[in-house]
């Protein structure tokens, strides 16, 4: 009885390494070219509150309004921010265990339909509107 105990403990264990593996090694896969969120100043239009968007549900996002905002601030015309690059991993493993940008665009698309196109998304920050796209070019 002993023995099997053991054996259980064992493959319990291993089974937890195993789990908490493979969710965190997708993090770490890169391949091909990176994408990235680029934030670009646009017309007056229907668009989400950046404010409404937490940094920690909405990284790729914030990080390019912030970029944008300062790039803006330095008096550069239609400033361009862009978010850290995202790679997606080989055969597509790494979408379905982590966070990327797509899944950002796809919250916002859902959260206000008419603040978002195909192709990008529109956020308002401190009464400026951006047209953020998910772009391959940095």
């Amino acid at each position: 009885m002993r023995q099997i105990t053991r054996r259980v403990t064992i493959a319990i264990l291993v089974a937890i390494a195993l789990l908490l593996a493979l969710g965190a090694l997708p993090g770490y896969l890169k391949s091909g070219d990176p994408y990235y969120v680029t934030a670009t100043e646009t017309d007056n239009r229907t668009a989400v509150p950046a404010d409404a968007l937490a940094p920690n549900r909405y990284p790729y996002t914030t990080a390019a309004l912030a970029n944008a905002t300062g790039a803006a601030g330095n008096g550069t015309e239609n400033a361009t921010g862009r978010s850290g690059p995202y790679w997606k991993g080989p055969i597509g493993l790494k979408g379905a265990f982590t966070h990327s940008p797509f899944d950002e665009f796809d919250a916002i698309g859902q959260r206000n339909t008419s603040a978002a196109t195909e192709t990008a998304v529109f956020v308002r920050d401190n009464g400026t509107v951006y047209r953020l796209e998910v772009t391959q070019n940095p």
